[in-house]
């Protein structure tokens, strides 16, 4: 191994920053992790003339990615600057000029990941990505190590930190959605444009690589089915918590008989359930084996120095395999086939809001439009809508298949007595 580990990072905005703090201030911890010191040689920037807070010095800035790809001193490349396309093509020269690569880029590793992995074994590289999902969580690594023997059956959490703080403030404040989006907006949990975390895509793109991992299948983003939280109102919250449950956006991957279904979706948990304590801007991944049972991985999602930790953790990991001389051993393309799952073969309970005329007759025609679909009810909430000569039903069904589910709901909407369907969400963790 040389005297020091050289790297290049691609990106100095809030993770590239963080990643810089902590190689400098944390380098006698890491040289006694790895036995030397490790440097940062050249950093990617969009704009040198940018005044930045930084522990980089300028003559080390370049905004020519090739410059940093292309140096032969380089060991490992850290990409932290985003983007999908144009990044690829620079960590695949990078790869092709066997320099390892350390990502935190989620939108590129459920887009192109299995390219990327392909092209590391190839060139017998490393490639990490842990920071891509949940932040400063080890849950890839828990996954490709800690769980590596086990059979994973079923992944669960809040992966998306944005959507788990608005749904937390609608839920213990009772404010609208709107008004719990401009304050995140204002705090910094959302940006300007909200909609890749409130519509589920970015938990979409987390779940992708979580069930690629998981499964050991090729699941790509438009195998997912995503549904966000933009039309959640506080009267389904409300109803909600009326009935003991508790609103997340969930992302859920399922195997069943070696059948796969990926989703992101807002979703009722009874109240004791584990996920249901998660608040605010947190993250949480609940996953299932076969051998080890329920366990939880818990903490900050996202951030400059959650994130950094585990940007430079996986860098760690690629200097002890420079050290042990096994780069590129580790990177595993999937082995299984990819099977989806149909609408008939995906099963959930379900909470259903209904506004009907509230006169005679209204309940036993909607009884038997479920009786007809053979779904039975668990709970049922029926109440007067003030001042309008309308009532609210609130159901929340025994399990049942998604296909029935949907043809269900087709039909309520053409009952006489149904004003609107209201909402419907899944429900998780019941009967």
């Amino acid at each position: 191994m040389a005297e020091s580990v050289k790297v290049g990072l691609l990106g100095l905005g809030t993770v590239g920053t963080g990643v810089a703090s902590i190689i400098t201030r944390h380098q006698k911890e890491l040289q006694h992790q790895v036995g030397c010191p490790v440097e940062i040689k050249k950093v990617l920037v969009r704009d040198k003339q940018k005044l930045r807070e930084s522990l980089i010095q300028d003559a080390l800035l370049t905004e020519d990615p090739y410059e940093v790809i292309q140096d032969q001193e380089i060991d490992i490349i850290v990409e932290v600057i985003g983007g999908v396309e144009q990044t690829k093509d620079w960590l695949l020269a990078a790869l092709n000029q066997k320099k390892h690569v350390v990502t935190a880029n989620k939108d590129l590793m459920a887009i192109h990941g299995a390219q990327l992995l392909k092209s590391a074994v190839e060139n017998q590289c490393d490639l990490y990505y842990e920071a891509s999902v949940a932040g400063g969580i080890p849950i890839l690594r828990s996954l490709s190590d800690g769980l590596s023997a086990d059979r994973i059956k079923k992944i669960m959490g809040i992966v998306n930190g944005t959507t788990n703080y608005i749904l937390t403030k609608m839920s213990t404040e009772g404010s609208s959605y709107e008004e719990v989006l401009k304050q995140a907006q204002d705090l910094g949990f959302a940006e300007s444009d909200p909609t890749s975390d409130v519509e589920g895509l970015d938990a979409a793109r987390k779940m992708a690589i979580l069930a690629t991992l998981g499964f050991s299948a090729p699941i790509s983003l438009t195998d997912v089915s995503v549904e966000g939280i933009s039309s959640i109102s506080d009267t389904d919250l409300h109803y909600a918590e009326r009935l003991g449950y508790t609103m997340k956006l969930i992302g859920i991957a399922d195997r069943t008989d070696g059948k796969i279904d990926v989703s992101v979706r807002p979703t009722l948990l009874p109240n004791e359930h584990p996920l249901s304590s998660v608040h605010n801007e947190y993250n949480a991944v609940y996953i299932h084996g076969e051998a080890v049972g329920e366990t939880m991985f818990y903490g900050p999602g996202a951030g400059s120095l959650p994130t950094a930790t585990a940007v430079v953790s996986d860098l760690v990991t690629v200097m002890k395999n420079m050290r042990l001389g096994v780069n590129g051993k580790s990177v595993l393309a999937p082995m299984n086939e990819k099977t989806l799952k149909e609408a008939q073969e995906i099963s959930s309970q379900y909470f259903i809001r209904l506004r009907v005329l509230d006169q005679t007759g209204t309940f036993s025609a909607i009884t038997a439009l479920f009786a007809e679909f053979d779904v039975s009810f668990e709970k049922l909430l029926q109440l007067p809508v003030e001042g309008e000569e309308l009532a609210e039903i609130i159901v929340v069904t025994h399990k049942t298949s998604k296909q029935t589910f949907d043809g269900l709901i087709e039909r309520l909407k053409n009952v006489e007595v149904v004003e609107s369907v209201e909402s419907s969400y899944c429900v998780e963790g019941g009967n």
